[in-house]
Order: structure tokens, then sequence, then C-alpha cells
């Protein structure tokens, strides 16, 4: 089988990110740099957690032709080699619709990172591309107008998220940077807006309380949040 260790690379960053809650299901994709040419990505509505290396997609990044594998690659591709055209350092590159990260893509608006830990590992502002269906070329196109060579982690409006690294131990680095970015985001504009507002406050600081469990409930992180 053509590329077989990369597939199966594949399969089990796929398994380990379920376990971890940053996939569900059938929802998000990976893709994995073979080489210049090609790469090897997820396919369209299989569950992760009953994916064999022959399911995953060869393609060719410059027009997303399928070189090898039977079923049909993820309708996220073009997202994929979106990032593998204009990043040529990007060895790995993962789209999630993880929790918290996932909530800020509502709010409209790029997400400054203040940590400097994570700043090194995601750039100082996570752009956010507009909206668009998902699986169509517009979303790709979006994607693209985004990209920078030293920011790793992109929003999708309304929608998920792209990380990426040099390697497939990166760009998972990066997956869980971005959720702690997410995070404490999220905590200081609830804050504020309890302060501002004291009628809501009950309220909001439920939802604080809420998002500090679910930092403890998640799969366990390495990364330091200061």
């Amino acid at each position: 089988m053509f590329a077989l260790e990369q597939r199966q690379r594949v399969v089990a960053l796929c398994i380990e990110l379920s376990r971890r809650g940053y996939l569900a299901g059938t929802g998000g994709n990976v893709a994995l740099r073979i080489d210049a040419e090609c790469f090897a990505v997820t396919p369209s509505a299989i569950d992760y957690l009953s994916m064999q290396a022959e399911d995953i997609c060869i393609v060719r990044t410059k027009d997303l032709h399928q070189l090898d594998g039977t079923r049909t690659p993820s309708v996220e591709t073009g997202l994929h080699a979106q990032v593998m055209r204009r990043r040529p350092d990007v060895g790995c590159s993962i789209h999630t619709h993880q929790p918290v990260a996932s909530a800020c893509t509502l709010l409209g608006a790029p997400l400054e990172v203040t940590q400097p830990a994570l700043r090194r590992l995601l750039g100082a502002r996570i752009p956010i591309a507009g909206y668009m269906p998902s699986g169509t070329g517009l979303l790709a196109r979006l994607l693209a107008r985004q990209l920078q060579p030293t920011v790793n982690a992109y929003l999708l409006r309304n929608h998920g998220v792209v990380c990426c690294g040099t390697n497939l131990e990166a760009a998972v680095t990066v997956v869980e940077a971005l959720e702690l970015a997410a995070r404490s985001h999220l905590q200081t504009q609830i804050q504020a807006r309890a302060a501002r507002e004291p009628d809501l406050a009950a309220g909001l600081l439920r939802v604080l309380t809420a998002l500090d469990s679910s930092r403890h409930t998640s799969g366990a992180s390495s990364l330091s949040q200061t």
C-alpha cells in the first residue's frame, strides 16, 4: 500500500484526537504531507474509531486529484491543500470543531493571544476566515487569504478551526494551545461583561465555572497556561 506509514499515523492521530475530545464521530479531518507533491487526508463520512489505514486517501496538492485510495476524500480537503501550498514548512494540518475554540468563532473576531508560551506556538493574533458553507471552494479561498508564515491556527467563522505544524506532533500541540488560548479569551470576556452588567453576572459566572470545569475534564495537556 502506498504511503502505508503515513496512513497509519493519520489513523492513530484521529483516534487520539477523538479520545481527547477534539474530534467526534465524523466531524473534523486531518492531513499529513507525504512529499512536495501530495498528502494523505482522512475520508469523508467515516467514524474515526472505525477507520483503517486503507481508508485514508492520497491526493495531489496542486489540484486535489486523488492518487490512491478507494474512499472519497474529506469535503474539507481543499482547506488542507491551501495550507500545504502556502506553507511549505507545514507537515500536518488538522481541522476540528473543538468546543471552546469553536465557540470563539461565533464571536466573529480574531483571537488575541496574551500568554507568551501560547503566542510562541500560535502567533500573537489568531485570524478568522469569513463564513462559507462547509466543503466549498469558497471556504478554502477565504482561509487562504488569512494564512500567514508565523501563525499556526485559524478560526473559521461559525464553523471550527484549522491548526498546523511542521509535523504531526507539532500540529497536535497547536490544537491544544488554541483551546487553552480560547478558554482564556472567553474567561476574560465573560468577567469583563459581568463587571459591566451586574444583572447578568450570576448567569455569566455559571458559564465561567463551566469553562473552568471543562479544562479539568478534557484531555490532559502538557502545555502551560502562563
